[in-house]
Formats: C-alpha cells, sequence, structure tokens
C-alpha cells in the first residue's frame, strides 16, 4: 500500500532570466514502510523534489502543477498541496519528518539538544507533561546510539555523526510514517556512515516508517534501498528495485552513475564517465534530456521526450526500451547481466565491508 503518491509535480525557480524547471511532471510512489532511494547528479532535482513534498520550499521556488497526496494507516487520505498552515503544522513531524544534509547548519547553535527534542514534544505534543518529555527525549537519544547525558549538550560539543544522530532522533519524537533523509551522511567517514546506516534500518524495521533517502552515491543506494529512483533533468528517468538496477539498468544514465565506480568481486570492468555536463533546465534539449551525453542516442532521441512506462522491474523513460514491456525480461543497456553477487558496491562499501 503506498503511503504517499506524488503525481505530475512540477516546480519552478523563477530568476531575472527566465524559469528554471527543476522539477518536471514527476509521479512517484512510496510504499509503506520501504526505503525509497533517490539518486542523480547534483542540480538533477532530488532535493527540490523532497522539499515540495514537504512543503518546504520558499521564493523564488514554486510548485507550478500536480498533486501529493499522503494516506494514513486508517485509510484516510490528505491532500499535501491543499493543507493550510494550521493543518501543515499537524502534518509536518507527526506524519512527515526532515533529516537534512548538514545537522550543523539545520540544529540550533544555542540551543541544547535536549531542547530542541522538548520544543517538538512540546509544541507538537501538548497533553505531554515537562517529565514524560525528558523522559521521551533521552529515550530517543538512546535509540540512536547517543548517551542520554547529551541531552545536555549543544550542537558543537558532538562529533559530525553523533550530531547526525541527534538530528535523526529528533525526526523520530513523534514516530512519523514517512522520513525525509536529504544526504544525512554527507562529510561523514565510512565507519560513521555504516554505523548510521545500519542503525536508518533498524529504526525503520522497529517503527515501520517509510524513507525516502537522498544522494548521489548510487552505491550507497544499493546497499540499503528496497526501490530506488533516478532523476535526471528535473525528471525520473528510470524507478525499481536495487537489484534490478544494479544487474540490468535500462536508462543509459542508470548505466553510467553504475559504470562510475568499481565492483568489488568478479571481473574487472573499465570505468565509465558521463561526458558533458547536465543541461540548462531554463531550455533543457528536444526530445531526451540525456541524449547529448548518451553513448547510446539515436537520431529518434532528440524528436520527443520519453514516458515513463513500465518494463520488468519498475518503469523506465527511454527510447531504446520501446516495445520491451511487462513480457520482455530483457537485460536492459548493459552487456555483461552481472547477478548480484558480481556487483560491488563502489569504493565506500568496500571501506564499509573492510571495517
Amino acid at each position: 500500500m503506498n503511503v504517499l503518491e506524488v503525481r505530475g509535480l512540477g516546480v519552478d525557480y523563477q530568476s531575472a532570466t527566465g524559469a528554471v524547471h527543476a522539477v518536471a511532471d514527476v509521479t512517484l510512489d512510496l510504499r509503506r514502510g520501504e526505503i525509497l532511494g533517490l539518486a542523480g547528479e547534483s542540480g538533477s532535482g532530488k532535493s527540490t523534489l523532497a522539499n515540495a513534498v514537504a512543503r518546504l520550499l520558499r521564493p523564488p521556488a514554486a510548485i507550478t502543477s500536480g498533486s501529493v497526496l499522503y494516506r494514513r494507516r486508517d485509510g484516510t487520505e490528505a491532500d499535501v498541496l491543499a493543507l493550510g498552515p494550521k493543518q501543515l503544522r499537524a502534518f509536518r513531524w507527526k506524519e512527515l519528518a526532515v533529516v537534512f544534509q548538514s545537522a550543523m547548519n539545520s540544529l540550533n547553535p544555542v540551543a541544547t539538544i535536549g531542547a530542541q527534542i522538548d520544543d517538538v514534544l512540546r509544541i507538537h505534543a501538548p497533553d505531554l507533561s515537562r517529565k514524560a518529555r525528558a523522559a521521551r527525549a533521552a529515550e530517543l537519544l538512546q535509540r540512536v546510539g547517543i548517551n542520554a547525558d547529551r541531552l545536555r549538550g549543544y550542537p558543537h560539543e558532538l562529533s559530525g555523526g553523533m550530531r547526525q544522530r541527534a538530528a535523526i532522533a529528533i525526526a523520530l519524537a513523534l514516530n512519523p510514517e514517512i522520513i525525509i533523509m536529504d544526504e544525512p551522511t554527507t562529510a561523514l567517514d565510512v565507519v560513521v556512515q555504516r554505523d548510521i546506516l545500519h542503525e536508518i534500518g533498524a529504526l525503520r524495521e522497529e517503527y515501520g516508517f517509510a524513507v525516502v533517502f537522498i544522494t548521489h552515491d548510487l552505491s550507497l543506494l544499493m546497499e540499503i534501498s528496497d526501490r530506488i529512483a533516478v532523476m535526471y533533468a528535473g525528471r525520473v528517468v528510470e524507478v525499481g528495485t536495487a537489484r534490478a538496477l544494479r544487474t540490468a539498468p535500462r536508462h543509459p544514465y542508470t548505466e553510467g552513475l553504475l559504470r562510475s565506480f568499481p565492483r568489488l568481486r568478479g571481473p574487472r570492468e573499465e570505468l565509465l564517465g558521463i561526458p558533458g555536463t547536465p543541461p540548462d533546465l531554463r531550455s533543457p534539449p528536444p526530445g531526451c534530456a540525456f541524449h547529448p551525453r548518451c553513448r547510446h542516442a539515436f537520431d529518434g532521441c532528440a524528436d520527443e521526450r520519453p514516458a515513463l512506462l513500465p518494463v520488468p522491474g519498475g518503469e523506465v523513460a527511454c527510447r531504446l526500451n520501446e516495445g520491451a514491456g511487462l513480457g520482455d525480461g530483457g537485460a536492459g543497456v548493459r552487456d555483461e547481466g552481472a547477478g548480484a553477487d558480481d556487483e560491488g558496491a563502489g569504493a565506500d562499501t568496500a571501506a564499509r565491508e573492510a571495517s
């Protein structure tokens, strides 16, 4: 069952030289209790999409089209984009929480960690007594692997990994159904990354919330995600299970991302970068936006933008897959259909496993 359904979402940033189409016609589902990875190069629209879903965008950004439907466990639904100020205030933290990329920037530097957790509980759970809020704050810190005496500490007194854990604890305060994590392990060493990823997985299993995990590190998503959505130039170009994308990516952009990091096991494979740079989103190329950088492009790629269509294991927007319906079990654009055990998860994964 889907807990979140995004349909035809569009977001523009207004500038002096025209509108930047940061997110264009994105349709995506988040299933209850799953980890959905959101991958792509910088500027592909990942964070803008997440901020639009959480209604955190500010001018000059504006949602220009689409809908975001949230479905509760009791079957009731809410149109997130239509929520008024009071409804939105209740929706955030209780039903959807966000863990931002840099915990040092998202945490208040002049308030203790305990005070920041207490803020969330005091405002959104006013029935809790002061003693109950203090007990809940201590429980949350301990649940993410931090000693409760750190409640009296300030963000600058914690290490980077502890700050990130504290941010996750705050997000968990009201047991939300959805947590959006925007590159929560960026700038952390691989050992700390491993510990935090393990903690996220354990917490997901315990509380049953769904996660949207945003990162440019596709190898990391292969480890933790149930499904992965790949974005390019503001659009979703491929969606599939981690295994399907690892063994048989169907979009050349996904293939390029996968071929940019080495295997851990199996035959050595030449690393292939993606030539060129992402397009100017004020005037993206005609047809498939990726075709100027694509090794598999042919004449028709510049004529018409491909739709996101179902294929075995997911969905893909690429003319190479036209006619590859659900009855076709083809192996995608990669020549070597290596099995899941043969595909490595990159240098970062190697360090995580070694540690």
